[in-house]
């Protein structure tokens, strides 16, 4: 088995920011002084261009003075060397960032065609499989950078308690375990961490020493927050607020595999694929068969897209861009063409962010420096009421960059995301059963799909979820609940069909134990008090 054995450039010890007359020089991503901007781009009057130039030119130049100040803020040399790697990614995502924002260089909407047969298949066409081989090259990394904040929890999202009191982590860990001792094989379990997660990841992590999981943990690069006026970092010193800096999305995971030194690693110990996922998707599991079917097709990417639902109607979607698969967000999308892109019936699948992918091929793009993601531009106002900037990547806009990728349409339960106590509430109920970590669902469920559910205001943290429900209720013929304002449950509470419960304000509803609710709706006020 040939492994590639190139060196990785050493990082300089300086801050390498480019100096820049002008800004219409931008080659497969990459910065090259004196080279002309692509003809094909249009600007809308050669004033208009020279004036932005300039514009360009200065915003270029004071960042990057600005940048060079706060790298000889850090004392010690190492951690400098880190810092000055950040914001080295984080210069070039600004450059390309205001040439990009100039040349007005929008999709053309047009040229979007729905995917080819080549370029999305069918999950049920895939050959079946139960050779477990190429599990010997293949290493799994979860996307660990979120915090639990939006559910009302301290630390990382990982660490919240989902199913049997075991934590997403925990869940990983047992599915990762049992994948090793079941097939015999040396699987790592691999966490990408953001500067939000890392220390208190490393400290959760210990306590899997005596499973037989090898865990590594590296962290993603730390950008600073962008003054939308100034168009200069929020931060004014290396160890300003933790509110003006950001991970710059899971996009950064190529730059920082390889320039953690992770990626030759991997590749030294003859891993050849990398199947990566959110940690908070219960649904992302090891297959085998999609394994087995990028060994043998030789694709260097595979995405994992799904149906849509009017659930998903904003994630993103593969197209057909003049001939090339590539993924479309809806921060991408012209404003007049938002309400197209939400259309289940144009825009069918949507990306999992289920990513298996070629550790060789990552390799040679990120040698060749060739491994361009599209921006994204995301518009944040702080707490102060100051309006800054995120310049942010995906993951799965590499797709365009490797040879034979292609997108595999998956059955929903590969996509089974806890993003809110709506989704916990799915998960910790009589819908699913759990064996080896893995969530599966309930064989008595009669129905396909899984129920909608939508809880209120009053059950959005974590706390007050748990508060409210004494136990979860039965759903295997549920399909569609809504509860909103002070309502709680009882104990062996049952619905069915469609139940909607609704306490107006000032109102309170108690659901007793043992109710039964089949295509109901509950208003009004009915107190159920201790004796």
């Amino acid at each position: 088995m040939e492994t590639d054995n190139t060196t990785s450039p050493s990082p300089s010890p300086s801050l390498t920011l480019y100096s820049i007359s002008t800004i219409n020089i931008m080659t497969q991503g990459r910065m090259h002084l004196g080279v002309r901007g692509d003809k094909r781009r249009r600007s809308p009057t050669r004033s208009a261009l020279n004036f932005q130039d300039a514009n360009n030119a200065v915003a270029a130049k004071t960042m990057r003075a600005e940048l060079q100040r706060l790298s000889g803020l850090v004392p010690d040399m190492h951690e400098r060397k880190l810092f000055q790697e950040n914001m080295n990614g984080f210069f070039e995502l600004f450059t390309r960032y205001i040439s990009e924002r100039s040349k007005r260089d929008n999709l053309d909407w047009d040229r979007i065609q729905s995917p080819s047969k080549e370029q999305i298949k069918p999950y049920h066409d895939l050959p079946s499989t139960t050779s477990a081989s190429d599990l010997t090259k293949l290493a799994v990394l979860k996307l660990n950078g979120g915090l639990g904040t939006t559910m009302g929890c301290v630390g990382p999202k990982s660490a919240i308690e989902v199913r049997d009191n075991m934590t997403f982590l925990d869940l990983s860990v047992r599915q990762i375990e049992y994948l090793n001792k079941n097939h015999k094989v040396d699987v790592p379990f691999i966490l990408m961490n953001s500067f939000n997660t890392d220390e208190e990841t490393k400290r959760i992590v210990q306590k899997y020493a005596n499973h037989n999981v090898k865990i590594m943990t590296f962290n993603q690069s730390k950008h600073p927050r962008i003054n939308k006026e100034s168009l200069l970092p929020v931060a004014r010193s290396p160890n300003s607020s933790i509110e003006n800096w950001y991970p710059p999305g899971h996009g950064d995971l190529y730059e920082s595999l390889f320039s953690t030194g992770l990626l030759d690693e991997l590749l030294g110990q003859q891993k050849e694929y990398l199947f990566v996922s959110n940690i908070d998707n219960l649904g992302a599991t090891v297959d085998i068969n999609i394994l087995n079917h990028m060994v043998k097709t030789g694709s260097e990417f595979i995405m994992e897209v799904t149906d849509k639902t009017k659930a998903d109607i904003k994630g993103g979607t593969l197209i057909d861009y003049d001939g090339q698969v590539r993924l479309l967000e809806i921060a991408q999308v012209p404003e007049e063409h938002i309400e197209d892109f939400k259309s289940v019936k144009k825009f069918k699948i949507f990306n999992t962010n289920n990513l298996w992918i070629n550790l060789k091929a990552i390799k040679r793009l990120m040698m060749d420096q060739s491994l361009t993601l599209d921006i994204i531009i995301n518009n944040k106002t702080t707490d102060s009421g100051e309006k800054v900037i995120q310049l942010e990547t995906a993951a799965g806009a590499a797709i365009k960059h490797f040879r034979n990728a292609h997108g595999i349409n998956v059955p929903r339960t590969r996509f089974l995301p806890v993003k809110s106590t709506s989704d916990l509430f799915l998960v910790t109920s009589n819908l699913y059963s759990l064996i080896h970590g893995e969530l599966v669902i309930n064989p008595q469920r009669m129905f396909n799909t899984v129920p909608l559910v939508k809880l209120g205001k009053d059950f959005e943290k974590v706390q007050d979820f748990l508060r409210r429900f004494k136990t979860i209720p039965h759903i295997l013929e549920l399909d569609h609940l809504t509860v909103t304002g002070d309502v709680t449950f009882g104990s062996n509470v049952e619905f069915r069909g469609t139940v909607i419960i609704v306490a107006n304000h000032g109102d309170r509803i108690d659901i007793p134990s043992g109710s039964v609710f089949e295509n109901k709706v509950v208003t009004g006020c009915l107190r159920i008090l201790d004796h």
